[in-house]
C-alpha cells in the first residue's frame, strides 16, 4: 500500500474538531486476552488498548483481529452506567499492506475510542492512516474525526519530526515520548536506560514542546515496565508530570492507581486552585490586576490555569469549591 499524502503539513481541513477527555493512565491489554478487560476496568485504568501488534503471534492476528471486534462492539453495547470511564483503544499493525487496512476495517466501528499506530515514521504516515480511517467512519456511519489516532513515535525519524506528525491531522491526540528499556526507541536512539530517566528527559521534553505547539491534546508518555517496583513508578510518572505530560501508558494493572494518583490534583491542589481563583477575582474587582497569594504575586494569567485544573476535575472541582466558598479568599501571607 503506498503512503503518498498531499504535501501539506498542516491538519486536514475536512474534519471537524473533536474534543479529547484528558485520560491518566492508558493500559495494554493482549487483544487475545480481551477477557482481561474487566480487570483493566477494575485498576481504575482510564483507557484500554487492546493491542493486535507486538503482544499478538503473527499466526495468531486474523483471530485476535476477530475477538478485539468483538469487544468494542460488545463495549458499545454495554450501557454508560456500567462501562465505566473507560475508554477503549486499539493499536493495529502498521499500514504496510492491505492487511493493515482490512485490520483497521475490522476494529473500527461504535464503541471505538481511538487508534494507536505503530513505528510512525513521517507525517505520510498520518495523513494515510487519516484517509483510512475516515473511509472507516463512513461506513460504519460515525462521525468523522471521531476516531482519535495516537501516533507511536519509535523511530528516530519519528521523533526528530513530532512536529510535523502531530499537525498532520487534527484526529490526532495523546502523543507522547515512550522511553521504555530494551524497546523500539532504545533501539532506534542508543541511548542507555537508567531508573531515574535523566538520559530521555530532553527527549521526552521536546516531543512533548513539539505536541503542544502542533495543538495536539492530552499527550502521554511511559512506559514503566518493571512491574514490581511501584516507588520507581511513581518517581518516572512524577517527572512525566512535572514536564507537562498529562497522563501515561502501562503494561500492568498495578501500576494503574499509581499513575492515576500522580496525574490527579489531590484535594489540597483544587482548593489552592479555587482560592487563587478567588483572590485574584477578588483583587479584580476592587481594580487591581495582581494580589498576593501565599505569598506569590498572582494575576488573570495564572488564575486561567487554575480555572482549567478544576475544568478537568469535574465532581472533586465542585468540592474544592464548595470547600473554599465557606471561608475568605487567602490573598497575603
Amino acid at each position: 500500500m503506498s503512503s503518498r499524502g498531499s504535501s501539506k503539513s498542516s491538519a486536514e481541513p475536512d474534519e471537524g474538531v473533536v474534543g479529547r477527555p484528558p485520560l491518566r493512565s492508558l493500559l495494554f491489554v493482549p487483544g487475545t486476552r480481551t477477557d482481561w478487560l474487566p480487570k483493566a476496568r477494575a485498576a481504575g485504568a482510564d483507557a484500554a488498548i487492546l493491542d493486535l501488534e507486538d503482544a499478538v503471534p503473527a499466526a495468531g492476528r486474523l483471530a485476535a483481529r476477530a475477538q478485539v471486534a468483538d469487544a468494542v462492539a460488545q463495549a458499545a453495547a454495554t450501557p454508560a452506567g456500567q462501562a465505566g470511564r473507560m475508554a477503549l483503544f486499539v493499536r493495529v499493525n502498521p499500514l504496510d499492506d492491505w492487511a493493515g487496512a482490512e485490520e483497521l476495517r475490522a476494529v473500527v466501528r461504535p464503541g471505538l475510542a481511538g487508534v494507536v499506530l505503530p513505528k510512525v515514521r513521517s507525517a505520510q504516515d498520518v495523513r494515510l492512516a487519516h484517509r483510512l480511517l475516515g473511509w472507516c467512519e463512513q461506513e460504519q456511519g460515525l462521525p468523522r474525526g471521531g476516531v482519535a489516532l495516537v501516533p507511536l513515535l519509535e523511530t528516530a525519524r519519528g521523533l526528530r519530526e513530532a512536529y510535523d506528525i502531530a499537525r498532520a491531522a487534527s484526529r490526532i491526540a495523546y502523543l507522547g515520548a515512550l522511553t521504555a528499556p530494551g524497546g523500539d526507541v532504545e533501539r532506534a536512539v542508543g541511548y542507555r536506560w537508567s531508573p531515574g530517566g535523566t538520559e530521555t528527559v530532553d527527549l521526552r521534553s521536546r516531543v512533548l514542546l513539539d505536541a503542544r505547539a502542533a495543538g495536539v491534546p492530552c499527550p502521554v508518555g511511559g512506559l514503566w515496565t518493571r512491574i514490581g517496583d511501584l516507588p520507581g513508578l511513581r518517581a518516572f510518572a512524577e517527572q512525566n508530570r512535572a514536564l507537562g505530560y498529562e497522563g501515561m501508558m502501562a503494561i500492568h494493572p498495578s501500576h494503574v492507581p499509581v499513575i492515576n494518583e500522580v496525574f490527579s490534583p489531590g484535594p489540597d491542589e483544587l482548593a489552592r486552585c479555587a482560592e487563587l481563583i478567588a483572590a485574584v477575582e477578588a483583587a479584580q474587582r476592587e481594580g487591581a490586576g495582581a494580589v498576593t497569594f501565599e505569598g506569590e504575586m498572582v494575576d488573570e494569567a495564572m488564575a486561567r490555569t487554575a480555572r482549567l485544573v478544576l475544568a478537568r476535575h469535574g465532581a472533586e472541582a465542585r468540592v474544592a469549591r464548595t470547600s473554599s466558598a465557606s471561608k475568605p479568599p487567602r490573598r497575603s501571607r
